[in-house]
């Protein structure tokens, strides 16, 4: 049905319910499947007073941390049988997720929600929202 799904991870509990789609998805199919992370792409210092690399430092270890959630990932599809591509992205997750998608063509985006509600999702705002009102193929959103 798919021949292209980007699965959009992140460091949430809801992330193995995520692998668990994109399995049944592409199960027995030629599916490519492309695990993404976001991470920030700056820092935002509140702080009067930092070391110099302080910030840089914690982007590195952000990078690191999304690596590891993508190399987690990918060991998980490819016990099931399914080979994975993963890509690192840096920027707004919702931006960079749509962004990519759009430009390698994917045909399901599937998405994690936190389960925000109101105020909460209105205030914060929601990737999985934003990522399911501006794409133009099909998302799954798991819960």
């Amino acid at each position: 049905m798919f021949d292209t799904i980007i699965v959009a991870i992140d460091k949430a509990e809801i992330t193995n319910k995520l692998l668990d789609a994109a399995v049944e998805i592409a199960r027995n199919k030629q599916t490519r499947v492309t695990l993404v992370n976001v991470s920030p792409e700056y820092v935002s210092n509140g702080m009067t007073y930092i070391p110099e690399n302080f910030l840089e430092e914690v982007l590195n270890e952000m990078e690191k941390a999304s690596l590891g959630l993508l190399q987690q990932a990918k060991s998980k599809l490819e016990s099931a049988g399914i080979n994975a591509e993963t890509v690192h992205l840096k920027g707004d997750p919702a931006h960079e997720i749509l962004n990519y998608a759009r430009d390698t063509e994917q045909q399901l985006i599937i998405i994690g929600s936190r389960g925000l509600r109101g105020i909460k999702e209105m205030m914060l705002g929601s990737v999985s929202h934003k990522v399911s009102q501006l794409s133009s193929c099909p998302v799954l959103i798991v819960h």
